[in-house]
């Protein structure tokens, strides 16, 4: 590999940014930060433009729909797992966890059998992929069938993080049933009649819900893999799930339940399109008020890696905080929450993920793409 020399960039660090700087990349690793010379290595002005870390997503559902475009309509995986690669590249994501939900046969792609195929075949796509593809498996806790074949992908090796969520109507993401029917009726189309049965069966098999889902955090721990829980929305369920080895709670339901995880030292995530949108798709807090109070570690994709790179530059005006705060959010802070202690930072001895970045417009776009020091994406756009 090519030493490379990147120069003339506002390179934006952990604590700061620093103007008119250079960064040397050698081995697919950051040798230097704003030496004087590149010692012969070849040479890449990067003058107008912003140098950060790449960007590390930690829930990404959007694979689902590589997968399945249309209710039953269904794409090869290792195409899916190709399109979502190019998608994420493009869009500044250098590691992705791509977010499969464990919840029995009632969400189309969300079938156990099928979800387990799609995390086997991110696995296999990971080798030949523009950026570094993981899976992050959801489980329903509501779902007595899924914990098996959980284990099983912990066993190979085809899971990196394990999240907890309950989608049981009457709290949660779905304070009521009608909420809940509302949602798989638009999403989902399913009829009264299927209706009535799932929310049936969910509140059926919360039973035993918690034997279930002490199994499988006990069983990651003993692998490594770090654990989230989902849709917190009482300080009371922060502290009980914490109390079980969860370290991470994504989109937590209010502030209440927010500062309480903060609290427990928990990393709390939050949604990009939310700040774009300005407003949760659920009616839960605003991502925007999480990074104003304080609350929020980091931003993940969500359902859409293109706007994680547009929220982060739209931060500071927005929320009054500096570059490298807003930057944080989708590098050195969930690097930190899942432990990948190699990357998420411009800093040498970490390994060369970074995004070049123009405004055009003032909409931040993706310009090049560096993973592990290789030049994966590159965008030519007419103005910068």
């Amino acid at each position: 590999m090519n030493p490379l020399y990147l120069t003339g960039a506002r390179v934006v660090l952990r604590d700061g940014v620093l103007e008119d700087a250079a960064v040397l990349i050698e081995e697919g690793i950051i040798a230097a930060i704003d030496p004087e010379s590149g010692n012969g290595a070849h040479t890449l002005d990067l003058r107008g433009q912003t140098l950060m870390p790449g960007m590390i997503d930690l829930h990404c559902d959007a694979l689902e729909k590589e997968v399945e475009p249309r209710p039953n309509v269904h794409f090869p995986l290792d195409f899916a797992c190709a399109q979502a690669d190019k998608r994420n590249a493009a869009a500044g994501v250098t590691t992705v966890f791509h977010a499969l939900s464990f919840a029995n046969e009632e969400l189309g792609v969300r079938n156990n059998a099928f979800a387990a195929r799609v995390a086997r075949a991110v696995h296999a796509w990971n080798p030949h992929g523009l950026v570094d593809n993981r899976v992050h498996c959801r489980y329903e806790v509501t779902d007595p069938t899924a914990p098996e074949i959980l284990l099983d992908l912990m066993a190979t090796d085809e899971m990196q993080l394990l999240s907890v969520m309950d989608h049981s109507p009457g709290q949660g993401q779905f304070q009521d049933i009608a909420a809940f029917r509302d949602y798989l009726a638009r999403t989902y189309q399913k009829s009264d009649t299927e209706l009535d049965t799932l929310v049936q069966n969910k509140l059926t098999q919360a039973e035993g819900a918690m034997g279930r889902v002490r199994r499988l955090i006990e069983a990651a721990k003993a692998k490594g893999i770090c654990i989230a829980s989902h849709d917190d929305d009482t300080p009371e369920k922060v502290a009980t799930l914490h109390g079980l080895g969860v370290g991470i709670s994504e989109f937590p339901i209010n502030l209440e339940s927010a500062r309480a995880a903060r609290r427990r030292g928990m990393s709390t995530v939050f949604g990009a399109p939310n700040i774009l949108r300005g407003k949760s798709q659920s009616g839960a807090m605003r991502a925007l008020d999480a990074v104003i109070a304080n609350v929020a570690d980091c931003l993940c994709a969500d359902y859409h890696p293109a706007t994680l790179i547009v929220a982060v530059f739209r931060l500071p005006d927005l929320a009054g905080i500096g570059l490298a705060d807003a930057v944080r959010l989708v590098s050195a802070n969930p690097a930190h929450a899942v432990r990948l202690l190699d990357r998420g930072e411009i800093a040498v001895g970490k390994r060369a993920d970074l995004v070049s970045v123009i405004e055009i417009n003032g909409l931040a776009q993706a310009s090049r793409i560096f993973s592990a020091g290789q030049l994966v994406f590159e965008a030519r756009f007419e103005h910068g």
